[in-house]
């Protein structure tokens, strides 16, 4: 009887044990899954939140430092500060100014274009497509979107 009362103890432990491990195993995968304490925010690996992060290494064409008259052309010098860099392009958060959702598009989008194959814009046309839109709000608003789409589409 004494034989029996211990091998029931024995059983006993390593069935907790087992349920412990399987419930820390749960809670484990249930905090991948789920979002954030309050608020999450995906950030796709072609979005500018995701450069303005520096979680990649940035293409040798364009540094981090580099500024955005330099990169796009004289013609953004008008619109932009002299001393903008693509860093701080892609961090920016005036959302309601539509030259400043452009220049974070399209630096995100020439970013993309150097390093993501099969994104929809060479590095040329990105540039070209920023300088056309500066014509007006409407047009860069316009293009602002199309950059977003295509940045959200990427992987």
């Amino acid at each position: 009887m004494e034989y029996e009362s211990q091998m029931d103890c024995k059983m006993s432990v390593l069935l907790l044990f087992c349920l412990l491990l399987f419930s820390h195993s749960q809670i484990a995968a249930a905090r991948v899954q789920r979002p954030g304490f309050l608020y999450t925010r995906t950030r796709g690996r072609c979005t500018p939140q995701f450069w303005s992060g520096r979680r990649e290494t940035w293409p040798r064409m364009v540094p981090e430092t580099s500024t955005v008259w330099k990169v796009f052309g004289s013609r953004t010098y008008e619109r932009y500060s002299w001393d903008l860099t693509l860093a701080e392009a892609t961090a920016r958060n005036d959302e309601e100014n539509a030259f400043g959702r452009l220049v974070k598009e399209a630096s995100a989008a020439l970013l993309n274009s150097y390093t993501r194959k099969g994104y929809p814009y060479r590095p040329w046309q990105v540039k070209t497509l920023l300088i056309q839109a500066l014509v007006s709000e409407a047009a860069a608003s316009s293009q602002a979107k199309r950059f977003l789409s295509a940045n959200l589409a990427c992987d």
